[in-house]
């Protein structure tokens, strides 16, 4: 299990350093100018070339590729993200003032995702091609077909002109448990959306599992010794059914992340996914690459986890 755990995170460190220089690259390549960004088309045709020169020196665009991806890792190393060029905060003070958000939206979106989708897997699974199931299956495959910032436009133009209702707004500083009402009525909009995708996969996941346990043979015993149906279900069956679950609720967590940009644009939270749409927008570079370079991390570790999680739980999982 030890050489198991070391190996995981030798393989997400390979990963992690291949992916830096995939998201240094991108950035470096995509079209515009940084200046014209900041200074915009009238303002750049004002600057000398000798102006334009100083800027990118000053901002470190004008030192070779590599000089710059080192300079780069040698900041993250350091805690140091660099700054936005259209505010005045750090990509490190924006991470810890809108992350805390993100998080609790991506949390909340995983727990109501098993809330929905784990009785629609049982009574699917329980009845195999009825009515029930047939309808279970065509609710999932809407949910994971309909995109999560047109639903969620969708429910805010409702809330909007239907009830009149504004959601709060924080800077993303809150907590919950400081602010849990307030916190709550922002975060569980872009949080429901984005569980409705989780819970069709975890429906269809959790389905398909639990119908190759409830065939197995233990399971037939338990039921031959007449033990009642539910305490089948819920004591042998489901249990094990869930281990394959675990495993995809860790990798979608990681999607979260990335689905919350389009998601929180469209409720207007400020979390980082709004940083990032904002980012995007302005082609603040440093934001976009230090923002794209920590989801990386964050789904590589989520992965890890996941993985030392099943080892654990499952006794029957040996890794040499």
């Amino acid at each position: 299990m030890y050489s198991y755990i070391v190996r995981r995170f030798a393989f997400g460190g390979i990963t992690v350093f291949g992916v830096s220089i995939i998201v240094f690259l991108i950035m470096r390549i995509m079209p515009g100018d940084p200046l014209t960004a900041i200074f915009g088309p009238e303002g750049m045709t004002k600057l000398t070339e000798a102006q334009r020169q100083s800027y990118m020196e000053e901002l470190g665009l004008a030192d070779p590729l590599i000089v710059q991806y080192l300079n780069w890792i040698l900041d993250i190393v350091r805690g140091e993200l660099g700054r936005s060029f259209f505010r005045a905060e750090s990509v490190g003070e924006m991470v810890l003032r809108r992350g805390p958000l993100t998080a609790q939206i991506a949390i909340l979106s995983v727990i109501l995702s098993w809330i929905l989708g784990i009785p629609v897997a049982i009574i699917s699974a329980l009845r195999p091609n009825t009515a029930a199931d047939n309808t279970a299956r065509v609710i999932s495959i809407t949910c994971l077909a309909v995109p999560g910032f047109w639903l969620g436009m969708l429910i805010v133009l409702g809330l909007l002109f239907g009830f009149g209702y504004r959601a709060p707004q924080t800077a993303g500083g809150a907590g919950l448990f400081e602010d849990p009402g307030t916190v709550l009525q922002i975060i569980i909009g872009p949080a429901f959306v984005l569980a409705l995708g989780q819970a069709a996969y975890i429906a269809r996941m959790a389905r398909s599992s639990l119908l190759e346990v409830i065939r197995e043979d233990y399971v037939r015993t338990a039921r031959a010794k007449g033990l009642n149906g539910r305490l089948v279900v819920s004591l042998h069956a489901l249990p094990n059914a869930l281990l394959p679950v675990i495993t995809l609720s860790g990798i979608l967590l990681g999607f979260v992340l990335a689905g919350s940009i389009p998601v929180e644009r469209a409720f207007g939270t400020p979390g980082l996914g709004y940083a990032m749409f904002t980012a995007v927008n302005e082609r603040d570079i440093f934001v976009m690459q230090n923002l794209v370079f920590l989801y990386a991390v964050v789904f590589v570790m989520l992965n890890i986890t996941v993985d030392i999680i099943i080892a654990w739980i499952d006794p029957r999982i040996r890794y040499q």
